[in-house]
């Protein structure tokens, strides 16, 4: 019932430093605020936010927002997840949040809070133009886990995510797989990491231009890139990688493969081979260093819902 990512929600130290980034170097727009709370928009997105930055002592994934077509796709989707025995936060219910809606809110396999909602007002949005690097939407979000089997498992089975390509290296066995709710390769993947974390924030840019143009001015100001500019396999998309004042990893990208859901078989890409990690031969080797950042800091939110 799923039909696209909505937003990434995260609680931050410093919300004044982190909003200074995503609204300036980064090129999103504060839509809306609240007292310690701001809602980011991307211009050519009809979402009324694709991030929220919330202050608080400590760093976490807040929320990971998803939407189906309608209300009573909220009502079904939330009805069966709690006969299957998974934690509700909050059932089925008037949003508050900008936009309004209607929506619950979950815990997953492994704490994360979600949010399914549906009836979300449309923000205006507009046409990004030739040679503009701002985000055009929110394209993926890719979530470490400690027990990826068994989160892979879980958005499959409770939320009918479907399987598009895996990663594997030989020594190491099967360590990134990606998802998907719709034609987009991937909306969410997973990562096998030390621990639950925020992996990284992928944003679309309009096309091959706007996405160099966007990695460019990141790195006159000096923006701290992991990895990239270069084009991955899986997915066949774009990827240049910077970290925020936080060190959680954001994704510049374009060019997201669409797949055919009739004829499309899953793809198992060894990374060892450096054309699967990226086509082009132009980005810094995948190695420990990037691997590490990529492990971001142990979630401190998991089975804890936040207040907003």
């Amino acid at each position: 019932m799923i039909t696209h990512l909505r937003h990434v929600d995260l609680a931050v130290p410093d919300l004044a430093r982190q909003r200074d980034f995503y609204t300036g170097a980064w090129g999103l727009k504060t839509e809306h605020t609240d007292t310690g709370v701001a809602f980011l928009a991307a211009e050519g997105s009809p979402e009324q936010y694709v991030v929220r930055l919330r202050q608080a002592d400590d760093k976490r994934i807040d929320l990971i927002a998803f939407g189906v077509a309608t209300v009573s796709d909220v009502d079904i989707l939330a009805g069966r997840l709690a006969t299957e025995g998974v934690t509700l936060v909050h059932e089925p219910r008037a949003l508050h949040t900008p936009g309004g809606g209607y929506g619950f809110r979950f815990f997953d396999n492994e704490g994360r809070t979600i949010e399914i909602s549906a009836d979300v007002a449309v923000r205006a949005h507009r046409r990004i133009e030739a040679g503009e690097a701002v985000p055009v939407r929110l394209s993926h979000v890719v979530i470490n886990s400690a027990n990826p089997e068994a989160t892979r498992a879980f958005y499959e089975k409770h939320l009918g995510f479907r399987l598009s390509d895996i990663l594997m290296h030989p020594r190491m066995g099967e360590m990134m797989w990606f998802l998907r709710v719709n034609e987009w390769h991937h909306s969410m993947a997973i990562a096998r990491g030390p621990h639950p974390a925020l992996h990284h924030v992928s944003f679309e840019m309009r096309g091959l231009d706007e996405y160099m143009r966007g990695t460019g001015r990141l790195l006159r100001a000096g923006v701290e890139k992991i990895w990239g500019p270069g084009r991955h396999l899986a997915g066949n998309n774009t990827f240049s990688y910077f970290l925020d004042p936080h060190g959680n990893t954001m994704e510049y990208t374009t060019e997201l493969e669409l797949v055919d859901e009739d004829t499309w078989h899953p793809h198992l890409y060894d990374f060892s081979d450096p054309e699967v990690s990226d086509q082009w031969g132009t980005a810094n080797a995948m190695n420990e260093f990037v691997a590490r950042k990529s492990f971001n800091d142990p979630d401190k939110g998991l089975f804890v819902a936040p207040p907003v």
